[in-house]
């Protein structure tokens, strides 16, 4: 049996040194077998970090691993271009096509590539579109809600939701205007695609969807590093649904507008503005039960101020980046 030695490990929330990890368990060093190999590097290991919210059709998907990000969901495309995707690279976890009102966004965005929108005419056409979004490989289902457009109507919505789940798949839905987080939340949504960012949420919502959705947090794509009022409103809706108990998931839209195709370290100091230390920020980016692992060659610095400097240097520990300083038992 072979063994990971790391100098340091974070694991289940917590940092250990002396640890051996293999197949997801990890052990006291002092329990490895004699007779087991060792594998040593220097650094710290990290359970496989992730972003939750990126688009294949703009941005190169593969060429993000060498930016540290060991998994990405891609939240809307042309599902057989998506589904190619990730069956050469099964770390892309895909929604399929944005399930949108007829004539409503993003049909009538110009990024939005032909075929990548999937029009909900009716309760019964939203069980087949769900059911062809399973039959093609998706793990989640991407609903959009745009106040400045057409939108599903309550019980077509909840009817798209109802079948989601009935096949076991969360639903992600682009919320954006006034009402539009209520109506996710009444249908059932699991999570939403963004931090309410058009207006500042009413608090009694807020607390609601604490209760019930996770958060993908997206705060980067507002001014890409300059302060926007689009910024601010969404870190502060994202504190008081922290302070309501509320689940945030680390993602950043890549594709929309220049981020960086990598960790961001914006993306981190905004989640750290909205008042996440970096022990729910490395949980938030984390996704239970995936078997890749991140490695920080310098190790893991958990210090507020610099927190977000050292993330970004992690890299995927894979075939792809192999540590020299691997040695033998």
């Amino acid at each position: 049996m072979t063994w990971l030695v790391p100098d340091s490990l974070w694991w289940d929330g917590r940092l250990s040194a002396r640890t051996a990890l293999r197949d997801g368990r990890a052990v006291p060093l002092a329990e490895v077998p004699p007779g087991d190999e060792r594998l040593r590097l220097p650094g710290t290991v990290l359970p496989g970090l992730g972003d939750a919210h990126v688009h294949s059709a703009l941005v190169d998907v593969p060429t993000l691993r060498a930016g540290g990000l060991a998994y990405v969901w891609d939240l809307g495309g042309v599902p057989e271009k998506v589904a190619a995707l990730a069956k050469r690279h099964p770390w892309v976890r895909y929604a399929g096509p944005f399930l949108i009102a007829p004539g409503g966004y993003p049909a009538d965005r110009a990024w939005a590539p032909a075929g990548s929108c999937r029009e909900i005419r009716s309760a019964a056409d939203a069980a087949d579109a769900v059911g062809e979004a399973h039959a093609s490989g998706a793990t989640l289902v991407k609903v959009t809600a745009h106040a400045a457009g057409p939108m599903l109507p309550p019980a077509t919505l909840a009817a798209l939701v109802g079948a989601a789940h009935a096949l076991g798949l969360p639903v992600v839905v682009h919320a954006e205007g006034p009402g539009t987080v209520a109506a996710a939340l009444a249908a059932g949504a699991d999570v939403l695609a963004h931090t309410p960012w058009t207006e500042e949420l009413d608090d009694a919502l807020v607390r609601d969807c604490a209760a019930r959705m996770t958060w993908i947090s997206t705060l980067d794509i507002h001014g890409w590093g300059t302060p926007t009022p689009e910024r601010g409103t969404a870190i502060g809706n994202l504190r008081r649904f922290l302070g309501y108990g509320g689940k945030a998931r680390y993602g950043t839209d890549l594709g929309n507008g220049p981020l960086p195709p990598a960790i961001n370290a914006r993306e981190l100091r905004g989640l750290q503005e909205a008042g996440m230390a970096p022990a729910d920020i490395l949980a938030a980016m984390a996704e239970p039960g995936r078997p890749e692992l991140s490695w920080l060659p310098a190790g893991l610095d958990l210090d507020p101020a610099t927190f977000a400097g050292s993330l970004a240097t992690a890299r995927v520990l894979g075939p792809e980046v192999c540590p020299r300083h691997i040695v033998g038992p």
